[in-house]
């Protein structure tokens, strides 16, 4: 199935806690693999602008991710350091590997990404610069298991 892009909906904002909601601010996403009616993985074009992330360092205990840049200049942050990622770029994480990532835009234009990752369930999402944990339900808890506000 041909996807429009044009008429694939652009969206931005976030389900952080108010507290980390401006990490991602200038993140915007058109999910084309729901454009294109895909059950088992979700893709996203996604667009960062400068000084923005694309996710708090996270890492997913079911769910693996992949990630291809299109366009501009990306930091990729884990465990090991920092990569600079340009167009033609990869990188993968794999389900239940303790090892945060996210990308940030250091540059002074906007850059430009393919993501995609699969959707088992149940899945939990894991910070490990913030005390904040992301459950199957999509309800955030501290790491002693108390409701995050």
């Amino acid at each position: 199935m041909r996807i429009d892009l044009n008429a694939v909906p652009v969206e931005t904002g976030t389900t952080y806690p108010a507290a980390f909601q401006s990490a991602v601010a200038g993140r915007s996403r058109q999910r084309v693999g729901n454009a294109a009616g895909l059950k088992n993985f979700g893709v996203n074009l996604t667009t960062l602008t400068p000084g923005s992330c694309s996710a708090l360092r996270h890492w997913h205990s079911a769910q693996d991710e992949f990630v291809y840049v299109v366009q501009g200049e990306l930091t990729l942050i884990t465990d090991e350091g920092e990569q600079v990622l340009g167009p033609g770029d990869m990188a993968g994480f794999a389900a239940g590997v303790e090892n945060g990532h996210h990308l940030v835009n250091r540059a002074n234009v906007p850059a430009t990404y393919l993501e995609v990752g699969d959707r088992t369930h149940p899945d939990t999402g894991n910070y490990p610069d913030h005390d904040l944990v992301c459950l199957p339900d999509r309800t955030f808890i501290h790491r002693d298991g108390s409701t995050h506000h």
